[in-house]
């Protein structure tokens, strides 16, 4: 099925694979809007940076929390809720990133963080954030939506994740040479044509990861710069899909999970782990890759491992995001639903406003 065409086309009402297909063109956008931005000199000093985001639009800043864990030299804090965290103050950067600009949480955490006197920096497509950064002379990196044709966050990370990386290069937190964005241009190019829907299931990996998912609880294990991406899969994996999906973290995760494996019974019909392997991970890691197969084996638990192609850390990254992306577009294919459409999300939003 993953083959025909005319079947996706059908099911995709909201073009989801266009927007997977133009994560590139997402990040080509945002990087030359970023330039237009004029940060502050003040900026540059601060103790801590704190990112406020929800759901798809909170994804990204995983990912670079994970990805740039050995560059960033102040501690990073990812907000979902309504309030920014009480130390923040004057030395704090603060980031508040919506897709829509218009998401309640994010909305109330970034006026709270303007109140506690913080440096705040908006990253989004318009709505309420554009409206309050430009009332109060705030740097604010407002993209189109032109490259994210299905219009869901989930979806338009280039956006998220270059902008936010963009805006950090800027402040002097971050680098990202003109070589760095090359290759990560090149290498979600090549994953596309690899994983794409023009590559038959019979050598496309994605196509084939999602086949053997079908009718299980998905359960991704990453590791060190990949961690991100384990939290990002899920993510994708629960609306895309609409499955019951998660992520844990190796090696914390040997800690405890392990003997929750045991039961239910069920688990042994009901759960796949998908393991995000690295020869970049720290030896160590590498070797509890190998036991935690053991553990699962020994237990009949269903597993399957993705070992990574590139070589360097970002573009690893960007590797798995392009892969999970399109693992969760099959998967909602398979079961042949519209992937685009979260209607308890919606339900759920409907509620609040009553």
């Amino acid at each position: 099925m993953l083959d025909d065409k005319a079947k996706i086309s059908s099911l995709d009402s909201q073009n989801m694979i266009g927007s997977i297909q133009l994560l590139g063109k997402q990040v080509e956008e945002i990087l030359a809007l970023a330039k237009k931005v004029k940060i502050p000199s003040g900026y540059k000093k601060v103790n801590n940076l704190v990112v406020l985001g929800m759901g798809g639009s909170a994804l990204g800043a995983h990912l670079i929390k994970s990805v740039f864990l050995e560059s960033l030299q102040i501690p990073v804090e990812i907000v979902n809720g309504y309030e920014a965290p009480k130390f923040v103050n004057e030395k704090s950067l603060v980031i508040a990133s919506s897709y829509s600009g218009s998401t309640e949480e994010v909305v109330a955490a970034v006026a709270d963080a303007k109140k506690k006197k913080a440096k705040v920096m908006v990253i989004c497509s318009g709505g309420k954030l554009a409206d309050f950064a430009k009332q109060n002379k705030i740097p604010a990196l407002v993209f189109t939506t032109n490259n994210n044709p299905c219009g869901s966050p989930r979806m338009g990370l280039g956006y998220s994740i270059f902008g936010q990386i963009a805006l950090l290069a800027s402040v002097g937190l971050l680098k990202l040479s003109p070589a760095e964005v090359k290759n990560t241009l090149q290498t979600i190019s090549k994953f596309n044509s690899l994983f794409g829907v023009d590559k038959p299931e019979a050598n496309n990996p994605a196509k084939q990861l999602a086949t053997s998912l079908l009718g299980k609880s998905v359960w991704y294990l990453s590791s060190e710069h990949l961690a991100g991406n384990g939290h990002i899969a899920a993510n994708q994996m629960n609306e895309n899909a609409k499955r019951f999906a998660g992520y844990f973290i190796v090696p914390e995760m040997n800690h405890h999970l392990m003997e929750g494996t045991s039961y239910p019974e069920s688990n042994k019909s009901d759960i796949k782990f998908v393991l995000l392997e690295s020869k970049l991970y720290d030896k160590r890691v590498q070797k509890r890759y190998e036991i935690t197969k053991q553990v699962l084996d020994n237990k009949k638990i269903a597993f399957t491992s993705y070992q990574c192609q590139e070589n360097k850390t970002l573009l690893q990254a960007c590797e798995v995001l392009v892969l999970g992306s399109y693992v969760s577009f099959y998967s909602a294919m398979l079961q042949g639903i519209d992937p685009t459409a979260i209607p308890l999300v919606d339900f759920f939003k409907d509620q609040l406003k009553k």
